[in-house]
């Protein structure tokens, strides 16, 4: 079996199995089944967990450190990758680079996938109707964090009658 995902955070090897509708008390629920390829052992987990903690692998992600960029063999995650340099990405035919022009060719083509998310993110944000948005979610969470501070001072222990705050009510 060929690792397909691997973990955000812990990294690992990862197989998905299936996908299904879950059934008595999971009954509602999509499943995901997954292979851990490292302990050989299968487990379940609801699909939206599945989606915000695994991550797919690309075709030009390190067989080796898969796209972390880090010494996934040593368990040292200072050190970088030996197999891609610490890139995370390999070739487009799947080699490792050979040499350090091999090497600049990834980055370079890192940089412009980069360069092209930026500039698309840009575009979005130059869209009126994206940028009022925004503006509005700034603007309401700056009144709840306002509000739940001043709850959170009226509620929490004050020099008053009974431990309650003088609020000049």
């Amino acid at each position: 079996m060929k690792a397909s995902h691997t973990h955000r955070q812990h990294g690992g090897r990862y197989a998905l199995v299936s996908e299904s509708t879950g059934a008595g008390p999971l009954e509602g629920q999509a499943l995901v089944v997954y292979h851990d390829l490292d302990r050989d052992v299968q487990s379940v987990t609801t699909l939206d967990d599945w989606q915000q903690h695994w991550r797919a692998i690309d075709a030009d992600d390190c067989s080796i450190c898969l796209g972390t960029g880090t010494d996934q063999i040593k368990g040292n995650r200072s050190n970088p990758c030996g197999g891609c340099f610490g890139l995370g990405k390999v070739r487009s035919d799947g080699e490792t680079p050979a040499d350090r022009w091999e090497v600049a060719d990834i980055a370079l083509g890192l940089i412009r996938r980069q360069q092209q998310e930026l500039v698309q993110r840009r575009q979005a944000m130059a869209m009126p109707e994206v940028r009022e948005a925004i503006q509005a979610a700034r603007e309401r969470g700056q009144t709840d964090t306002i509000a739940r501070q001043e709850s959170e001072w009226r509620n929490s222990p004050g020099h008053g009658p009974g431990g309650q705050r003088y609020t000049g009510d």
